[in-house]
């Protein structure tokens, strides 16, 4: 992928690396308009800083918080018009010192200090709270927050809920910069369409821009200017504030880092800029707008999904010539992501998936940030359960539960009649997916394999050996078909519920068939997944995955599917040849394998590629789900490999 602004007009905000950002955004072909909007004004006297001084000297604090490299080295030079230096490393050293984040490491290393505690990114005062939940017990401590720019109320207050005391220790203070002029010509240049995207870098540059807007009375013309600019915020805090002022946030990174912001706007910000600008060509007021109130504009035949026909995914499922590999990843909304990870925090796993404009806003998300070919609706393979009688819970950290696993010898008696329309949430969501989603992006609907499923539910959650499975199917294989056919029925009847919502494709995970011997496959499995594959609406690509499965490629092309899905355990170049060229493969790249450096990502990426060989129906894929650790830069490099080096 072309990292790169491609001449667009860029304006940032940040003061103190003004100089920094302007070669950076120039480095990656876009024409800054750097606007100063803040200058840091250290406090006329040191009275503060000495105070502190003297309290740490007499043993009176048990915390001290570090939020800001400038800050910490602005206290210790304070400090030091009055005491040595030494004093104060000393003093250090006797108290839990806490550094948000690298900036104040290094400013603590200049002393030869480390910290004792250091707070993750994206740094924000709930990292603070949450990371010293973990770490300390704060009742009765006594701490001091080195503090910068303004007093973070939400912090100390978090602080003294816990029972500490709490002192603040201020150090400098934000201004408006001295210079208004560039400012002011920012603000004329957004009211008047001469940008296409903003950067934030700190929360205050927020207000004191909306401030200098007011009082030129240009505040109005500056809202409507920004409902067509892609705005990247740096962090959580940034984002915060513009929300909290009305302006929409379209980019954030998951690292907060100047560099890091300004390289993945350069990455997305094009696509960005497009779809808000279409957006609000369409009436959406996209300073108030999620991504499921997208409104795309149809095409010259009137049908959007004309152009969804002709993507790069959707031709290669059908092992026609595309201009590059198409690459989506299983599981690419997921833990992995911060903002998945602050969303689930406040909403369980189970309503997330009830939810269809959550779903549709966790689908969407992954598009938006990681500019995959398709999107995979956001669901369960075990949803289809509760409308078949088989009760099921998500326990935190243990994965799904089934509460009263069907060990009976027939398990249809325990079964009732499936009941599509009890998974609505699922077909909502992917109609609301399919309205937002860039019709130029396939998306794929997805249900577990009959298999994989009744595994679960005779199981009880996941399994080692299977040998509820298997001795349902040796001891009484009668009943196991009738199973599996019951399955296979509900499944197909809730796929094809999801393609009439919009689902271009559909994907059959089966993740534990992988524990069958050929021979059981053959006879156990193969007639029920020809069975549902053929009865699935005609035209729509099907791509059928299992993990595990190097013995039973053959048998799980003869039972059907347009595309064959290849865990990493196999060859790409053999399996292929062993499938034939007349069907579409899908994969292979290890999970594991994205905790590389991005360099060796890349080698590996060109490897898979040479086993593809250029053949038409190759879709870039993971063997399996992206796992929970993964660093969101290494998926990034992974995507922007594939379409790289593939490009014809």
């Amino acid at each position: 992928m072309n990292i790169s602004f491609n001449g667009l007009r860029v304006v940032a905000f940040e003061s103190r690396r003004a100089k920094e950002i302007e070669k950076i955004i120039l480095y990656h072909g876009g024409v800054p308009l750097v606007a100063p909007s803040m200058r840091e004004v250290p406090l006329s006297e040191a009275t503060e800083a000495l105070s502190f001084a003297e309290q740490l000297f007499s043993g009176n604090f048990d915390v001290v918080i570090l939020l800001t490299g400038v800050g910490t080295r602005t206290l210790a030079e304070a400090i030091s018009t009055k005491y040595p230096r030494e004093r104060l490393v000393e003093a250090l050293k006797r108290v839990t010192i806490v550094a948000r984040g690298p900036k104040p490491v290094a400013a603590l290393r200049e002393m030869e200090l480390k910290p004792d505690i250091l707070i993750p990114e994206p740094n924000t005062w709930r990292d603070i709270l949450s990371t010293l939940d973990s770490s300390l017990t704060l009742k009765d401590r006594n701490i001091a927050v080195q503090e910068y720019g303004i007093s973070n109320p939400d912090l100390l207050a978090g602080l003294r809920e816990r029972g500490a005391s709490v002192a603040a220790v201020p150090i400098y203070r934000w201004a408006l910069p001295e210079d208004l002029i560039p400012l002011r010509n920012s603000i004329h240049a957004i009211a008047s369409a001469d940008v296409d995207i903003a950067l934030f870098t700190n929360a205050h540059q927020v207000r004191n821009l909306i401030q200098v807007a007011t009082d030129e009375g240009l505040k109005h013309q500056l809202y409507e200017g920004f409902k067509r600019v892609a705005v990247g915020s740096i962090g959580p805090t940034t984002t915060e504030a513009l929300t909290e002022v009305g302006l929409a946030v379209d980019y954030e990174p998951n690292s907060p880092k100047m560099g890091n912001l300004v390289r993945e706007m350069a990455r997305r910000g094009t696509s960005l800029m497009h779809k808000k600008r279409i957006a609000y060509s369409n009436g959406i007021d996209t300073n108030a707008w999620k991504r499921v109130n997208m409104v795309w504009a149809t095409d010259t035949t009137g049908h959007p999904l004309t152009k969804t026909h002709q993507s790069v995914f959707m031709k290669a499922c059908r092992r026609e010539s595309t201009d590059y590999t198409p690459i989506w990843l299983m599981r690419q909304a997921g833990r992995y992501m911060r903002e998945y990870r602050e969303l689930r925090a406040r909403v369980p796993f189970i309503e997330l998936c009830k939810t269809p404009e959550l779903a549709a806003e966790v689908t969407l998300m992954a598009v938006d940030r990681l500019a995959v070919d398709a999107a995979i609706i956001f669901t369960d393979i075990l949803m289809i359960l509760e409308p078949l009688g088989v009760e099921l819970e998500f326990s935190k950290g243990e994965g799904p539960l089934i509460k009263k696993p069907l060990r009976a010898l027939n398990p249809l008696d325990t079964l009732r009649e499936f009941e599509p329309d009890e998974l609505q949430f699922v077909y909502d969501a992917v109609s609301n997916t399919r309205r937002a989603l860039d019709p130029e992006i396939a998306l794929i609907g997805f249900a577990g394999a009959p298999f994989t499923v009744a595994s679960y539910a005779i199981e009880g959650g996941g399994s080692r050996n299977y040998e509820h499975t298997k001795g349902l199917m040796y001891q009484d294989a009668g009943a196991w078909h009738a199973l599996m056919e019951r399955l296979a029925d509900a499944t197909a009847s809730y796929l094809n519920r999801q393609i009439a919502a919009g689902a271009d494709a559909v994907q059959l995970f089966d993740s534990w068939v992988g524990c069958l011997a050929p021979d059981d496959y053959r006879e156990f499995v193969l007639p029920h997944m020809h069975q549902l594959i053929h009865s699935l609406k005609p035209d729509v690509p099907v791509i059928h995955f299992g993990t595990d499965t190097a013995a039973l490629l053959e048998l799980m092309k003869e039972a059907g599917g347009d595309v064959i899905g290849l865990d990493w355990r196999v060859d790409l170049r053999e399996a292929w040849a062993r499938l034939g060229y007349n069907v579409a493969v899908q994969g292979n790249l290890d999970p594991v394998a994205l905790f590389a450096q991005p360099a060796k990502i890349q080698r590996r990426v060109r490897k898979i590629l040479e086993k593809a060989d250029g053949r038409p129906g190759h879709i870039f894929n993971l063997g399996h789900g992206i796992l929970p650790g993964t660093p969101v830069d290494h998926v990034l490099a992974l995507v922007d490999a594939v379409h790289e080096y593939s490009s014809k």
